[in-house]
């Protein structure tokens, strides 16, 4: 089975996007805000984005299940305010929830959370049980900066973000440290912000005792971990010097996904990070959508990248495509399991 760790609802309909606006136009106005019915999405809307995009790129492409959340980019936490994200989390959770019951065995759920700048973390706990002990998602995406690109909360590691990593431990659901949409210029989104974002947090990790107080928590860090695969020798030497302990030891919580859009990219991380640490993830349809003019093959068709790393033996891909999976999302393993997977 090939599983696919990183996937977002990016086939939405425009009249979604357009609730959203209007949405956050309102949000200092809720008298005049439109009515959550006005985000509603058809059946036959799903079947018109997904089917014609993520699930046949995924039947073309030969994966088997993608791990579906809400658009990042549209998770936009820095817009509006407390009471509007949570409103635009909980409908986009629901409508992820809608997506993995038309398609249940392409698609299962994982949700965005109602952050809001400089709320604390511990306001999204309800949102974060409710998908997970009502709807079954299996994990769920936290942004480490909802001020979009300004980064001025709290770093990752502060004891503010404690009581949702207690959540996430009590529930045993991974998180993927995914940000959203950028507001500032200086950081374009996919191209910038996304990756400054995976390393920064890996740095700020490797400079805290996190693990210590949660020995059980999974972090999937996407996007291949930004920098950090590529600049291996200086973190290991960074956590000797500052931390006075092995980079290696992070790696029993800490993940990285294969959404490296060229071989020589996923290459490199499967040699660089062990294969027990690397999820398969393609982010399609996502930051890079068109095909490369030297191959004629879409940029974000990942498995053609794994496939072609000669030195993968096959434990080592059945690890990156399905056993990783499984055993960093044990909802998900339990949901396979259940089906006789």
């Amino acid at each position: 089975m090939i599983i696919d760790c990183h996937g977002h609802f990016t086939t939405v309909p425009k009249s979604f996007r357009d609730f959203r606006a209007a949405q956050v136009a309102a949000a200092n106005d809720p008298a005049n805000a439109p009515p959550l019915s006005d985000g509603y999405v058809t059946d036959d809307q799903i079947r018109e984005g997904v089917g014609n995009g993520q699930l046949k790129l995924q039947q073309e492409r030969g994966y088997d299940l993608t791990l579906f959340s809400p658009i990042a980019g549209l998770m936009s936490h820095h817009l509006g305010n407390e009471r509007t994200s949570l409103e635009w989390a909980t409908i986009s959770n629901d409508l992820v929830r809608r997506v993995c019951d038309i398609y249940p065995e392409n698609f299962v759920p994982v949700g965005m959370l109602p952050q809001s700048p400089y709320a604390p973390p511990k306001n999204s706990i309800p949102e974060l049980k409710r998908i997970v002990n009502e709807l079954g998602f299996v994990g769920v995406n936290v942004n480490p900066d909802p001020t979009g690109g300004y980064w001025t909360g709290k770093p990752f590691t502060d004891k503010e973000w404690y009581p949702l990593f207690e959540a996430l431990c009590e529930l045993d659901v991974p998180a993927m440290v995914h940000v959203a949409a950028s507001c500032n210029p200086n950081f374009h989104g996919t191209g910038a912000h996304y990756l400054n974002a995976d390393t920064s947090v890996f740095m700020q990790i490797l400079q805290s005792k996190l693990f210590e107080d949660f020995p059980t928590l999974r972090l999937v860090i996407p996007h291949g971990g930004g920098a950090v695969p590529y600049h291996w020798g200086r973190y290991r030497g960074m956590s000797l010097e500052m931390m006075d302990r092995p980079l290696e030891g992070l790696l029993s919580n800490i993940f990285f996904d294969t959404c490296v859009y060229h071989h020589p990219g996923v290459e490199l991380l499967t040699k660089v990070v062990p294969t027990s640490n690397v999820l398969f993830g393609s982010e399609m349809i996502g930051a890079v959508r068109g095909k490369d003019p030297c191959t004629g093959h879409y940029f974000d068709d990942t498995k053609r990248y794994v496939d072609a790393c000669e030195a993968l033996s096959e434990a080592d891909r059945h690890a990156i495509y399905e056993g990783n999976a499984r055993r960093v999302y044990p909802r998900l393993d339990a949901l396979l399991k259940a089906r006789g997977l």
